[in-house]
């Protein structure tokens, strides 16, 4: 049990309650002064919570409370007063106590504080334990029930919520169990994607989501057509990310809407965001805009004419406004515009493509660094928390919030750590990517891939007479024979898109109003 140290002039009136402790385990050491307490914490006394009376002679409850905290800064100190002055209610919850008592307090005010501080970790990692194993079987019977995207939508924000909640807790059998029905889910979900995809392209289809080419028409534009907006298109968000970042967002804005939409296959930057801002398929981008559309075997950038692509769509759309569109690939770039970001008060639409994410999930592929730091998805949201707390983008969302803005906040694609590899063989003109093959004479695994033997019935260009596409399904990854060995293993355990997975094509678009 823990130990207790009771500051109080009055200490003799509490035996009560200091037996009542005792009796429930704890040991309580007592002093009568500020001083005396501020000495028992410094000779190093095993003190694991403070209990401290604010109105003392001598040093006063909010003195002790600073010196304590300057000894030991993590150590919990409950204020008990027999005031309700709100002066003094802010000075110590500004000092960072643990908790705020009013006299006169009874035991199981106490005991209850106590809990609070003292066993919150293993209470909370016993309920949420608890609470998971019945969210087990539960899911564990949608799975065997899925059957419609709506379904797989609910699904995976279900799986994304208890992620989050178990990285919490000590109990990490329960994470192993999730991560085993996350896998059953990735296996279920390719089956069902294998079935369906090609269908959702079918004109007059009532039964398919929100693609990447219809988001900015079906979920964006009646926003923007009401109201001055601002866009923002974080490359390679999962859901899990944004969820983390979420708390934030709400200290400037709440959430008025959360739409769910799918990233188009390949679930990569040049195919799926080339699609939002053109509100084409790439099929219909290549033959609409062939200045500005490159197939993978083209030399040069894949996403440089986005600004193009939006202002054709404006135009398409018949939505006649003031707006402006960039693109954010540097801290300079970023800082740049969250310092001029004023300038941009009378537009009707701001785009901001924010490039952090996606870069990244690469830099964990390259620099060893980066992979000590976002070793797997815990800490890879972690860095992401990180990130957001400290960037020019959270700068432009405070000021978009100052100058009434509405805010939408959605991504491209998603990103999966991809743990097996499964061999590829093709001719030279074979694309690069890990997660998806274009190209001719492709040999491969059919069992651990999606192959569309006809890229025009998915809205996807040819490239040659005789190119397929294949896309690698759950956390599969593409490896060539030469050389296996040491391509399985550097990318091993890295983040790739471009592939078939719930965590990269189902993806949020969340539209938020300010506070």
């Amino acid at each position: 049990m823990a130990n207790i140290l009771w500051v109080d002039d009055e200490i003799d009136l509490l035996k009560p309650h200091i037996l009542f402790l005792e009796k429930k385990g704890y040991t309580v050491y007592t002093t009568t002064n500020g001083a005396d307490a501020v000495d028992e914490i410094a000779n190093e006394r095993q003190i694991d919570i403070v209990f401290l009376d604010e109105n003392m002679p001598g040093l006063t409850g909010i003195e002790t409370l600073q010196q304590i905290k300057s000894i030991r800064p993590n150590l919990p100190i409950v204020m008990i007063t027999k005031s309700e002055e709100e002066y003094i209610m802010e000075d110590a919850i500004g000092a960072n106590i643990a908790d705020y008592l009013i006299k006169p307090v009874n035991p199981n005010q106490i005991l209850l504080s106590l809990k609070k501080n003292l066993d919150h970790s293993k209470l909370v990692s016993q309920k949420t334990t608890s609470n998971y194993q019945q969210e087990f079987r539960k899911i564990a019977m949608d799975l065997a029930m899925v059957n419609s995207y709506e379904d797989w939508v609910e699904l995976y924000k279900k799986l994304v919520f208890w992620e989050i909640q178990l990285e919490s807790i000590a109990d990490t059998g329960m994470m192993e169990i999730l991560e085993a029905q996350k896998s059953e889910a990735n296996t279920l979900f390719y089956k069902f994607i294998k079935k369906n995809y090609e269908n959702w392209f079918e004109n007059g289809n009532d039964n398919s989501p929100v693609l990447s080419h219809q988001l900015f028409r079906k979920s964006i534009a009646p926003v923007i057509e009401k109201e001055q907006t601002l866009v923002v298109v974080i490359d390679n968000l999962r859901y899990d990310q944004l969820r983390v970042i979420e708390p934030i967002i709400n200290q400037y804005y709440k959430k008025t809407e959360e739409l769910s939409y799918f990233s188009i296959l390949p679930t990569a930057t040049q195919y799926a965001r080339n699609a939002i801002f053109s509100g084409l398929t790439p099929l219909e981008m290549e033959k609409k805009f062939p200045q500005y559309w490159k197939n993978d075997e083209d030399e040069g950038g894949k996403n440089l004419y986005e600004k193009e692509f939006l202002e054709a769509q404006l135009k398409r759309l018949r939505l006649n406004l003031k707006w402006d569109y960039f693109k954010i690939t540097t801290l300079d770039k970023g800082k740049d515009l969250a310092k001029n970001f004023n300038k941009i008060k009378e537009n009707d639409l701001t785009v901001v493509v924010y490039n952090f994410v996606d870069m990244l999930s690469h830099s964990r592929t390259e620099m060893e660094m980066i992979k000590e730091l976002a070793s797997n998805d815990k800490a890879y949201r972690s860095l992401t928390l990180s990130w957001f707390k400290n960037s020019p983008l959270l700068e432009m969302i405070q000021k978009a919030q100052q100058l009434g803005l509405k805010l939408i906040i959605t991504t491209d694609h998603g990103t999966i750590n991809v743990k097996r590899a499964t061999k590829v063989i093709g001719n030279k003109d074979i694309t690069t990517n890990l997660r998806y093959k274009t190209g001719r004479s492709l040999s491969y695994n059919e069992k651990d891939v999606y192959a569309v033997e006809d890229p025009k019935s998915v809205g996807l260009p040819s490239g040659y007479m005789t190119s397929k596409y294949i896309f690698a399904k759950e956390d599969f990854f593409f490896a060539y024979p030469n050389n296996y060995n040491h391509y399985v293993k550097y990318y091993k355990n890295t983040y790739q898109h471009g592939g078939l997975s719930l965590e990269e094509m189902i993806i949020p678009c969340v539209v938020y109003e300010k506070k």
